[in-house]
């Protein structure tokens, strides 16, 4: 894929906007301030002169109780360097914004987000719908103001819990057990939704103009919810003429819990372990990405020791999520559980090591901030070791003999599920997801973190975008987490494994951070900002299940209904990280 050269410097277009751009210079912020007014025609030319091509992540934040709403937006460059970090500024009571969709269409699912959660009105927005809550949630459950039933408290640890110990549950307090509130004058049996409604009719008017060769009916089939083939509590409404998709929506938000309201409740520390719970295959990951959040606020680093740590349990994560989801595209494509087990019996040698160093096998709440929670036990680099050089390269090599020749595999996934360079980048799809399109773009190598720079490795890309070359890409990045992992059990030092004490209430400086990681999934980030109290002001999940299934449509259109179900496979999402 060849990349234009940027047209003007950075420098060149702030200076163009000079008195319209005002740096941030709130304590321990960064980036800059534009109006509305100016934001397309200000992110235009940062994306076609300058060459930031790459909207990573919107966020929304409540200023209360300043009467303000704000939008933080940070932009990359696929070629490479590190972010542009765009901020604007609305009244609370009347939070209008525009839209970047028309220019960025990977924002569509993160500002319908941003509008659900907090009411803010992205104008021009094609489908502004809630996304996680249902039609007819009353408010805006991440203001600051709002108070879900049976409200207890800021921020925790609650006081019924600590140090008092007199714990009260909130349902008990309720004749009828539980804690829902519908919002005035609603009766849930006389209720008739209306979001299908909007959603039906959006989907039947895209297929209005399509062409088609015979005349036939269009229907509207949902898979989902509750399918085997959704990977959990997840919904595909698609519109239908013979087998052929013509138009699709995804649904989400069965599993919403609200993470980030919760995460705004803990206190810094109390977020590690909630963290495993977003993509559950891979919390080791989860917890590097919040880790370096944090740090970057904390202004420290970890030791030696602990940064090699830290790699080797990413890349044994990547190593076993990427083999547990290839098993599990295979029982997509029809070959019912035989690769899965293949595929599970590997993952359950690296949670073995998990489980030795974390003391648990998904859960692992391992990362500390400036280090990890302990050392690696006696015994276990040696395991590690075995795996790395002798096992794991093996049963790999052994694994494509059986797949990547496979005949019926190329033949359901070669040319199915195509996704360009170019919608790759503009949908912000992450991971191999986005290198299988052909644009090599890994934050390892774009933009380092940790001690990946120190290392040797290639990064997997593909040619053509679809299924069989997101296949193979995750093959590949096995193969090159494989050779990071023998570096670093041959380079491991001695030493400490935590900078300071460790600690049980982080001392977290005001400020904003945004730390991400290439997780297993594409690109994990956390948007972390701190008032100087025990518990974060704001926590943002930038989750790639999530923004990657913005794709999911323009992946499937013009499919058969059968590849739809492949084609949802080989993004690789797990809900916990998508409904968060």
């Amino acid at each position: 894929m060849s990349v234009e050269k940027p047209v003007v410097s950075l420098a060149d277009l702030c200076s163009r906007y000079e008195g319209l751009l005002v740096p941030d210079e709130r304590q321990g912020f960064e980036g800059y301030l534009i109006s509305p007014d100016h934001l397309i025609s200000f992110c235009r030319s940062l994306r076609d002169d300058v060459g930031y091509d790459y909207l990573s992540s919107v966020t929304g934040v409540d200023n209360f109780p300043a009467e303000q709403m704000e939008v933080v937006y940070h932009f990359y460059r696929t070629t490479g360097g590190p972010s542009f970090n765009l901020k604007l500024q609305v009244s609370r009571h009347n939070p209008v914004v525009p839209s970047l969709v028309p220019l960025y269409p990977g924002a569509d699912f993160q500002e319908r987000e941003a509008w659900d959660l907090l009411g803010i009105r992205f104008e021009g927005h094609p489908d502004l719908r809630r996304i996680m809550m249902w039609e007819g949630f009353e408010g805006f459950p991440l203001r600051k103001d709002w108070r879900e039933p049976f409200f207890e408290d800021e921020a925790k640890p609650f006081k019924s819990r600590w140090p008092d110990g007199q714990v009260i549950r909130s349902e008990d307090q309720n004749p009828y057990k539980n804690n829902v509130r519908y919002p005035n004058d609603f009766d849930p049996e006389q209720w008739t939704p209306v979001g299908d409604d909007a959603l039906y009719k959006g989907m039947l008017n895209l297929s209005q103009n399509i062409q088609s060769e015979f005349k036939t009916d269009q229907i509207v089939v949902n898979l989902g919810p509750q399918h085997p083939s959704t990977h959990g509590v997840f919904r595909m409404v698609v519109v239908l003429e013979g087998e052929t998709v013509l138009s699709l929506k995804p649904v989400m938000g069965y599993l919403h819990r609200n993470h980030e309201k919760i995460g705004e409740r803990n206190t810094f520390l109390q977020n590690m372990p909630f963290t495993d719970r977003l993509d559950y295959i891979s919390s080791m990951s989860n917890n590097f990405g919040y880790a370096l959040a944090v740090e970057k606020l904390m202004g420290i680093r970890p030791p030696e020791r602990a940064e090699y740590i830290r790699v080797m349990m990413a890349e044994l994560t990547r190593f076993l999520n990427h083999i547990f989801s290839i098993g599990f595209l295979l029982n997509d494509l029809g070959a019912f559980f035989t690769p899965a087990l293949y595929a599970i019996e590997e993952r359950e040698l690296i949670l073995d090591v998990f489980e030795a160093v974390s003391g648990s096998r998904m859960m692992c709440n391992y990362f500390r901030f400036g280090g990890v929670a302990r050392d690696l036990p006696d015994g276990v680099l040696e395991k590690i070791k075995e795996l790395v050089n002798d096992r794991l390269p093996r049963k790999l090599e052994e694994f494509e003999r059986y797949l990547t020749k496979n005949d019926l595999v190329r033949i359901r996934c070669e040319g199915v599920g195509v996704l360009s360079p170019e919608e790759a980048i503009a949908l912000s799809a992450a991971g191999p997801i986005l290198r299988a399109s052909g644009v090599p773009y890994d934050v390892r190598r774009a933009d380092p973190y940790s001690i990946y720079d120190r290392f040797d490795f290639d990064v997997a890309y593909g040619l053509h975008g679809d299924i069989y070359d997101r296949y193979l890409v995750r093959v590949e990045e096995m193969r090159q987490s494989l050779r990071i992992l023998k570096q670093v059990v041959r380079d491991i030092p001695e030493g400490p494994i935590m900078s300071g004490k460790p600690q049980y209430q982080a001392r977290v400086p005001p400020g904003e951070a945004y730390g991400r990681v290439e997780g297993p999934k594409g690109e994990l980030g956390f948007y972390v900002v701190s008032n100087g109290k025990p518990n974060p002001w704001r926590y943002h999940v930038r989750a790639p299940s999530f923004i990657n299934l913005t794709s999911l449509a323009t992946m499937a259109k013009n499919q058969k209904i059968a590849d739809v179900v492949a084609i949802l496979g080989s993004i690789d999402i797990v809900l916990g990280e998508v409904d968060r």
